[in-house]
């Protein structure tokens, strides 16, 4: 046999080759070694492995290569070919080669403990691969807990290739090979585990050897702690060797593992068994020192015989190996299984890690937080006393963010990150531009559309993209706070300074403080105070931008989360911080405009349905939260809804909710008793609303007998801000003030009221508070109660309703007679109505959302009603411009004015929309017209079939003419309802001329009636019923939601109906000329000047104070009802009988053991019985011979 294993015979021309001789002699006189008597040559064996185990097929690719192969080259094709991730641990289990047996209890925790701590980090396993000993309870803890399906943890095994079973079935190029992992009993070579993903079968030349591959494992094992743990970190990747059992050559390679610089933790697993257990007991009685007792000393001696046979010369040696170990047992960590107190194993090798290296708290940070380890980082790392660089923890918050660990941004919050000093305009680009956790293309492609122009690859999104994204997404109306002019004279300003620092010197992390990284930034919660003429000083940001933050930096990093699609992150985000219900509302908003826009985008169907599902997930907080804050406080909850919103243009939470369509949280019965309260105004009525109202218009005297609510009662309800500056604060003169009037009437009895009630006129402060008294038990002054009747948004409606319906009259009236060359009296005032009416069209666009005046249209011709009035009046008007002429051109006025009126006629079902029974009808018509759109379209297909073919047939010498294009639809469109013309069925039966081949047209129309009566129009309907069912189970909420509309739309509109709303207009134009004021840039930023609530700071922070508390019942009710769910229960009682079953198990294996020594012992004493049995008698024997 040759020294590499291998019988001579299988060596062709040994005759040339001496060295592979075993004879002692040889003709160069050397000895055998790999180097001299072995040659390398290209791979012949490497591809994928199927295991045929059982009922599962398992796959792993492998590679034979020799065990000084280049590391880089061995590195590049796991990660670039086999396409593995590069580890975040690597855990290098040693032990024993032949097979051995664990306890259950210590098999059970090493195989929960591995797999937990693999899963866990990312960890690679490393082993010798083989079919036994160690590798084999590696490959059992793999089986038993992993996936057979998705190989989530990636196992490596490094055999040696001269001990695989079956080595000819691997060899091949790029081959796919089974293998069968039952050996031969009777062999010495061992074959592969079939739990293991890759295979490096290490190859030295030898057959039968050991020794070869463990040069290649840790060669590989320190290739690889030189690389990355992550790219936002510097660490290299920890190494970790786990002992389990074990021979001499264990004991050595822990020598080479804690000698090593750095050293390699070590983790002994106590109790399995030889090496293991030697480590573990010389570990536990060697002092700080170093130094063994001379008892224990020898009793270590006798193990060292007894456990691995050996002479005394080698005991001696290993035993001086052993003590050269324990000179560096801080890097050795000993796991007892059986110890009560102890951890699980996943814990004791993360922590053998951290107690093993020298690694700074910052440095151990960034480890837990790689492995995603929160109980490791609370027990060891953030702990009192400990010591901390500065700047470290806000990076470790950075990080944390970046990678989607949400556990470890609360543990930072709560061991004190300021969010408010770490969140900087730097840091929040850096979150944005990120490339790391989830990815979010289609945040690329948004902000590639709001810019209009291509990006490249490495292009750096701005907040101010983010900016122009967010307003994209919520609606042009909505103005983002990294969009407005003083942020970007911020954000500018603080680029230049940072490009001039990085240009002046290196940037380092101490040099950046004065750069944008340390800067404050701005967003939804920016310190933008409100221009309402104020001085300078308060405006004055880009001279005190150091001192100006996020004022409410959750919320930037709720719509980061929402953005980057992080939904457990966003939900982190909403809990904390204040606004919690718009916060979720808005969270809705962008993910469902997200979802449209991937929905348009053709990404991915998984993509958009995801979108709607975090979508509806915050619906439904909003939802559970106003409901909760109802319950508690019904005056509270309606101030929710409805107060102004600083951080979010200030719109308020009801808008925000109505723009993205969020129906439960309309229709809940807190927003229906605000929208109540802003219908009836300060109207105090109960039942028969409608008649009293109409009463009042019609004799005003009666006015005064109505009642009306307290400043108390109408404390909840939202106002427009001159409004409440008027008439609850004061701060101005009824001449001076900034009000939009209604009406010039309307302006003068407020300016006698206010003087009336005691108001001085050059100071602008009141001279008694008996009016605030009466103002606040409801007895409200006559002139007073006037204006509060007038301005109420029911009287609105039905004084609109009554000048409307008579408006129609005259309409109708003037459009049925014959008209005259001049315009009548009635002609006339329909004129008026509708011109009056365009230039309130014209207003209601200026005051419409703000913004530019192209948004300032489309949002409003997006409203249906608003285009039909457009249309509408345009035709009216070229109507009226026709009718100047002579009658020719004067009839077709006439013709449009006929037209006209059917618009007109058509805006009545708009009124409809107050009533809850009709108002829900009005939806499903629209939503019927919407939908046909593709039956329709297939029903003009088959009638063109027909009606082309039946007229080609029957007209064939017809001249070219357009009445060719009403003949082709004409009949065939009135067969759909039942008109088939019987007497032109058959041409030929009256008309002996017939054209030919007219005989075919009975049939063609047979066919025709079919399609199209039977089965296109019978579609149609089936249709239309499955959208009346499906709106009538929700015709309730349907209604309460359109109110909203409804009752903003009778809010806004001058009290005074057309033709005489001119006088309101006539108000404004003089207030705006005697009163005007320059406009300012941020009044045009502020956003939303419609109706809210203006709280004072002290109101607010009651309110926010409420809210925060709603949240954390919401939150304790919710855990409370999940832990007495049926589920929870289920699952506490099954781990409990899954606990018991342990214990009762490592119970019958102690009753077997007694059971085995008794039977033991009996036995002994038995033998024991006889030997005194002889004893007697021989005895008696003696004394008898004596």
């Amino acid at each position: 046999r040759c020294c590499c294993g291998r019988l001579i015979g299988e060596h062709p021309g040994v005759e040339f080759s001496w060295p592979v001789y075993q004879a002692g002699s040889q003709s160069d006189g050397g000895e055998w070694s790999v180097q001299k008597h072995t040659r390398m040559n290209p791979t012949d064996a490497f591809g994928t492995i199927n295991f045929q185990d059982g009922d599962h097929t398992y796959h792993a690719k492998y590679i034979r290569l020799s065990y000084d192969s280049n590391l880089d080259q061995l590195l590049h094709l796991m990660v670039k070919e086999w396409q593995i991730e590069l580890p975040k641990l690597v855990i290098s289990v040693h032990g024993g080669i032949q097979n051995f047996k664990l306890p259950s209890k210590v098999k059970q925790v090493f195989s929960k403990g591995l797999v937990k701590a693999a899963e866990s980090t990312g960890a690679w396993i490393i082993t010798e691969g083989i079919n036994s000993g160690v590798s084999r309870h590696v490959g059992d803890a793999l089986k038993g807990r992993a996936s057979p399906h998705l190989r989530k943890i990636c196992a490596i095994g490094i055999p040696p290739w001269g001990i695989i079973e079956n080595q000819r079935d691997l060899i091949g190029k790029d081959v796919v090979c089974l293998y069968q992992t039952l050996g031969n009993p009777l062999s010495k070579l061992s074959t592969l585990n079939s739990m293991h993903s890759h295979f490096l079968m290490a190859d030295d030349g030898t057959v039968g050897k050991y020794g070869n591959e463990m040069v290649l494992r840790r060669n590989l094992e320190k290739y690889i702690s030189f690389q990355k743990i992550h790219t936002r970190m510097s660490q290299g990747v920890p190494i970790v060797g786990l002992v389990v059992e074990g021979g001499p050559s264990v004991i050595l390679m822990v020598w080479e593992y804690v000698r090593a610089s750095p050293a390699v933790p070590v983790v002994v697993y106590e109790g399995t068994g030889r090496a293991a257990d030697i480590l573990a007991f010389t570990h536990k009685h060697t002092g700080d020192t170093g130094d063994l007792c001379p008892q224990v000393k020898e009793e270590i001696l006798m193990m060292i015989q007894n456990i691995f046979r050996l002479e005394q010369k080698q005991s001696s040696h290993l035993f001086h190996v052993l003590m050269e170990c324990m000179k560096h047992r801080e890097s050795i960590t000993v796991f007892d299984a059986e110890s009560e107190d102890e951890q699980d194993i996943d814990l004791a090798i993360l922590t053998a890690l951290l107690k093993g290296t020298n690694m700074s708290a910052s440095d151990q940070l960034d480890l837990a937080l790689a492995w995603n380890q929160l109980d490791i980082a609370k027990k060891h790392i953030l702990v009192y006393g400990q010591h901390w660089k500065v700047g470290a923890l806000e990076q470790a918050m950075l990080n944390a963010l970046v990678m989607d660990r949400v556990d470890f941004v609360k543990l930072l919050i709560e061991h004190g990150v300021n969010m408010h000093r770490f969140l900087t305009i730097s840091h929040l680009e850096e979150l944005y531009n990120t490339k790391q956790g989830p990815s979010n293309l289609l945040l690329y492609h948004l902000v590639r559309d709001v810019k209009q122009n291509s990006l490249s690859l490495d292009y750096k999104i701005s907040l101010i993209d983010i900016g122009l994204v967010i307003e994209y997404l919520l609606g042009e109306a909505y103005r983002s706070s990294y969009t407005r002019k003083n942020f970007r004279i911020l954000y500018n300003d603080l680029y230049r300074k940072h490009k001039v620092a990085s240009s002046k010197s290196p940037v380092t992390k101490k040099s950046q403080n004065a750069t944008p990284e340390n800067s404050s930034g701005c967003h939804h919660g920016f310190a933008f105070p409100k221009y309402k003429k104020k001085s300078k000083e308060d405006i004055n940001y880009t001279e005190n931008y150091e001192s100006t933050g996020f004022i409410y930096p959750y919320n930037d990093l709720l719509v980061w989360a929402v953005l980057m699609k992080r939904q457990k992150m966003a939900m982190f985000f909403w809990q904390h911080g204040e606004e919690a219900m718009v916060k979720a509302v808005v969270a809705c908003k962008l993910y469902r405009a997200m979802a449209h826009e991937a929905k348009q985008s053709n990404m991915v169907d998984d993509t958009s349905e995801e979108l709607k599902k975090y979508s509806k997930e915050f619906g439904q907080l909003a939802l559970d939260v106003l409901d909760k804050a109802f319950k508690q406080n019904e005056q509270m909850a309606m101030k929710l809804l409805t107060y102004e919103l600083k951080n979010w243009s200030n719109s308020t939470c009801l808008k925000l909710a109505v723009s993205v369509g969020l129906r439960p949280f309309v229709s809940h019965t807190c927003t229906q008793m605000l929208l109540t309260d802003m219908w009836m105004g300060r109207l105090k009525m109960r039942k028969n609303s409608w008649f009293k109202v109409i009463m009042s218009i019609l004799l005003p005297p009666t006015i005064l007998m109505l009642e009306f609510k307290s400043k108390a009662e109408m404390s909840h309800v939202p106002q427009s801000q001159d409004f409440h500056q008027l008439w609850y604060h004061g701060e101005q003169s009824p001449v001076s003030s900034k009000e939009t009037l209604v009406s010039l009437p309307l302006f003068l009895f407020k300016c006698c009221f206010l003087l009336k009630k005691g108001y001085d006129v050059e100071k602008g402060v009141q001279k008694s508070d008996e009016s605030q008294v009466d103002g606040a038990q409801g007895n409200l002054p006559g002139t007073r109660k006037i204006y509060e009747f007038y301005n109420a948004p029911i009287v609105k409606f039905w004084f609109h309703t009554i000048s409307y319906l008579a408006f129609l009259m005259l309409f109708t009236y003037t459009v049925l007679v014959k008209m005259e060359p001049r315009p009548s009296v009635q002609e006339w005032l329909v004129i008026f109505y509708i011109f009056t009416t365009a230039i309130e069209k014209v207003r209601e666009v200026f005051i419409s959302e703000p913004g530019k005046f192209r948004q300032k249209v489309k949002v409003w011709i997006y409203e249906y009603w608003n285009f039909t009035d457009s249309v509408a009046i345009l035709l009216f008007m070229i109507g009226f411009g026709l009718r100047w002429s002579n009658p020719p051109v004067q009839t077709a006025g006439r013709l449009l004015y006929c037209l006209d009126i059917i618009f007109w006629y058509t805006r009545l079902l708009d009124l409809f929309a107050v009533n809850q029974h009709a108002g829900p009808y009005l939806t499903m018509i629209g939503k019927m017209v919407r939908n046909m759109f593709y039956i329709v379209v297939m029903m003009a297909i088959v009638l063109l079939s027909f009606g082309v073919s039946r007229k080609a047939i029957l007209s064939p010498e017809e001249p070219p003419s357009w009445t060719l294009a009403r003949d082709i639809v004409f009949q065939p469109y009135w067969m759909m309802f039942g008109e088939v013309y019987a007497g032109e069925i058959d041409v030929c039966e009256t008309n002996e001329d017939c054209p030919p081949g007219s005989f075919l047209t009975p049939f063609l129309q047979a066919v025709y009636l079919f399609v199209q009566y039977i089965i296109m129009v019978n579609l149609l309907i089936a249709f239309f019923n499955n959208v009346y069912f499906d709106l009538k189970s929700i015709s309730n909420k349907l209604w309460k939601y359109n109110r909203y509309r409804y009752i903003m739309t009778y809010h806004e509109k001058p009290w005074l109906p057309p033709p005489f709303i001119l006088l309101s207009h006539i108000g404004l134009l003089i207030n705006r000329i005697f009163h005007h004021q320059p406009p300012n840039e941020l009044d045009q930023e502020e956003g939303d000047v419609g109706l809210k609530l203006y709280l004072s700071d002290e109101e607010l922070k009651k309110l926010h104070d409420f809210e925060e508390q709603c949240v954390e019942d919401y939150f304790h009710e919710k855990n409370e009802n999940r832990s007495s769910s049926g589920s929870e229960r289920i699952r506490l009682t099954t781990e409990r009988v899954e606990e018991m079953f342990q214990q009762f198990k490592e119970v019958h294996e102690k009753v077997f053991y007694i059971k085995e020594s008794l039977l033991s012992l009996d036995s002994q004493l038995g033998h024991l019985q006889d030997l005194s049995a002889l004893t007697v008698d021989i005895l008696k024997v003696l004394s008898a011979v004596d």
